[in-house]
C-alpha cells in the first residue's frame, strides 16, 4: 500500500455493494477517510420489471470490510431520489470528515426493456440516478473543493454509452439497454464538459467505466448467465489513478477498467491494497471503440 491518499476524504455513492463497495474500499486501502452512502442501512429493495428484489450488502457491512482492513469509514444513509436527502448529503458528509476532496458518483437505478415496452417512471429514474444525481452532487461540491485548491470527481460510466459494434450483435437487439446506455453517453459527455469548466480551479472530473461488465448483486438480473464479466478490483484500480493526478494532468478521460491498468502497465492490487493482481488483457471482443490506451480524449 502507498498510502498516496492519506489526509484525503471521499464521498462514494452507492458503495453497499458492489462496484460502490469496490471503490470505497480501494480509496481506504490508500488512506483515504471515505464516506460511505446508500439507500438505507439496511438491505435495498429495488422494483424492477414491476416485481420488487431485495440486493444483498448494506452500508455497515462495507464499513465493517474497510477497518478490518485498517482504514476508516463512516456510513450514511440517504435516499438519492429523495430531494431533502439528496441536497444534505454533502453537508452531511462534510461534518462527518471534515471535507470531500473525492467524488464518486456510482449510485444507479437500471432497468432494462425495449423502448416499446418501457414505462416511463423507468426512463425518468435512470436519467435522474445518471444524469441529475451527479449533476447536483457535483453542484454541492465543487465551492468546497475550488476553496481547498484541489478536488477530484469521478462518475462511474460504461462501454454501453459508446456507439454499439455494427453489424449489430444479437445482445444490442435484445438486452433492452437503450435508455441505460443513453444516459451513460450523456454522463460521459456531461463530464468532458465539467472537466472544462473547472480546470482551472484544479479539480479533476473523468469517468471510469467498465471494458466489459462487473456482476454486481444489481446486475446479476440483466446480465446473461454466461456473460463473461470483469472482477471490480481493475475498475476500483483505475478509479484510484484518477484520484492521483492534477487537473491539468489528468481530466476529462473517459477511461475504461480493463484496457487503461493493461495498456499503461498499472499494478492492479487487491481491494485492500496487500496483493498484486494478475495483468489481465482486455477480450478480443470488447466494444471496438474502446481505444488501446483506455482512454476516449
Amino acid at each position: 500500500m502507498t498510502q498516496r491518499l492519506t489526509g484525503r476524504t471521499a464521498l462514494v455513492t452507492g458503495s453497499s455493494r458492489g462496484i460502490g463497495r469496490a471503490v470505497a474500499q480501494r480509496l481506504a486501502a490508500e488512506g483515504a477517510t471515505v464516506v460511505v452512502t446508500a439507500r438505507s442501512m439496511t438491505p435495498s429493495r429495488s422494483l424492477r420489471g414491476g416485481r420488487e428484489h431485495v440486493l444483498s450488502g448494506t452500508l455497515e457491512e462495507t464499513v465493517q470490510l474497510i477497518e478490518r482492513a485498517g482504514g476508516r469509514a463512516v456510513a450514511i444513509a440517504a435516499d438519492l431520489e429523495d430531494p431533502v436527502q439528496r441536497a444534505g448529503l454533502v453537508d452531511a458528509a462534510v461534518d462527518a470528515v471534515g471535507g470531500v476532496d473525492i467524488l464518486v458518483n456510482n449510485a444507479g437505478f437500471a432497468d432494462y426493456s425495449s423502448i416499446e415496452d418501457m414505462g416511463e417512471d423507468t426512463f425518468d429514474r435512470t436519467l435522474e440516478h445518471y444524469l441529475k444525481v451527479p449533476f447536483l452532487l457535483s453542484q454541492a461540491v465543487i465551492p468546497r473543493m475550488r476553496a481547498s485548491g484541489r478536488g477530484w470527481i469521478v462518475n462511474i460510466g460504461s462501454s454501453t454509452g459508446l456507439p454499439p459494434i455494427r453489424p449489430f450483435r444479437e445482445y444490442n437487439k435484445t438486452s433492452g439497454d437503450v435508455i441505460y446506455a443513453s444516459a451513460k453517453a450523456a454522463l460521459h459527455r456531461f463530464t468532458e464538459g465539467l472537466a472544462a469548466e473547472v480546470l482551472d480551479d484544479n479539480i479533476a472530473v473523468n469517468v471510469v467505466g467498465p471494458s466489459t461488465a462487473i456482476m454486481t448483486p444489481g446486475a446479476a438480473a440483466l446480465l446473461p448467465d454466461d456473460y463473461d464479466t470483469e472482477p471490480p478490483e481493475y475498475l476500483a484500480q483505475t478509479v484510484l489513478e484518477m484520484c492521483t493526478s492534477p487537473a491539468k494532468e489528468c481530466t476529462g478521460r473517459i477511461a475504461f477498467s480493463l484496457h487503461f491498468p493493461w495498456s499503461q502497465q498499472i499494478p492492479v492490487m487487491s481491494l485492500d491494497g496487500r496483493i498484486e493482481l494478475p495483468r489481465r488483457e482486455p477480450p478480443s471482443w470488447a466494444n471496438p471503440n474502446i481505444a488501446a490506451d483506455g482512454l476516449k480524449v
